[in-house]
C-alpha cells in the first residue's frame, strides 16, 4: 500500500525538514519513500510545499502527486493549488487557528493548535515538528522513535542545539488527542 502526503505551509515553518524527516524515518524503518519538494526563493514567508510518499513496496507513484491521501496544513496561504488535490476522506492534520478546518470539507480533518502545543514544551520554533508528530499519531505511518532519529540526523551542525526541542515537540504533538472536526469526545457510539 502507498500513502500520499501533502504538506503546505510557508517559508520559514520547517516544512522542508518536517518532511525529510518522515521520509528518512520511512525508508531507515525498511519503508521505500519519495520526496518532492517546492518553494519560493524567499527565506521566510513564501509558499512551501512538500510531498512524501511511503510504501511497503517499490514505489509505483512519482512524488509530484496529482493526488494525495494526505496533509499537513501549516499555514492556509498558498495552500489552495495543494489541497486541491486531496482525495476525499484521508486524514489532514491542520494548525488551528491559522488554517480553518472547514477549509478541508472533504477531509477527515484533526485541529492542532501546533503554536500553543509547542510553547507548552519550550519549543517555540517546532511548531512543524508538533504537526508531524500528531500526523504520526493519526497514520501510525513509521515509529515514532524513526523520526526523532531521522530528524536528529537531518539538522546542520549550526542547528544540533535545537534536537532536544524538536524531539519534545514531536512527543507533545504524537499525545495531543486528535479528535477529528465533527466527532463527539468521551460519548460510546
Amino acid at each position: 500500500m502507498e500513502r500520499e502526503l501533502v504538506v503546505t505551509g510557508v517559508g520559514g515553518q520547517g516544512i522542508q525538514l518536517l518532511a525529510k524527516t518522515l521520509a528518512l524515518a520511512a525508508t531507515r524503518s525498511g519503508r521505500y519513500a519519495m520526496l518532492t519538494a517546492d518553494y519560493g526563493g524567499e527565506m521566510r514567508g513564501g509558499p512551501s510545499r512538500a510531498g512524501v510518499v511511503i510504501g511497503d513496496e517499490p514505489l509505483r507513484s512519482l512524488p509530484v502527486l496529482a493526488a494525495a491521501w494526505s496533509a499537513i496544513v501549516v499555514h492556509h496561504r498558498f495552500s489552495g493549488p495543494a489541497l486541491a488535490r486531496l482525495r476525499p476522506g484521508g486524514p489532514a492534520v491542520v494548525n488551528v487557528p491559522l488554517v480553518d478546518p472547514g477549509s478541508l470539507p472533504a477531509m477527515t480533518v484533526h485541529p492542532v493548535d501546533a503554536t500553543a502545543v509547542a510553547k507548552s514544551v519550550d519549543a517555540p520554533q517546532a511548531i512543524g515538528f508538533v504537526l508531524l508528530g500528531a500526523y504520526n499519531a493519526v497514520t501510525g505511518v513509521v515509529d515514532p522513535a524513526a523520526l526523532v532519529e531521522a530528524m536528529t540526523e537531518l539538522l546542520p551542525p549550526y542547528r544540533r542545539q535545537h534536537a532536544p526541542a524538536n524531539a519534545r515537540a514531536l512527543a507533545a504533538g504524537a499525545a495531543v488527542p486528535v479528535v477529528p472536526v465533527g466527532a463527539t469526545v468521551g460519548v460510546p457510539s
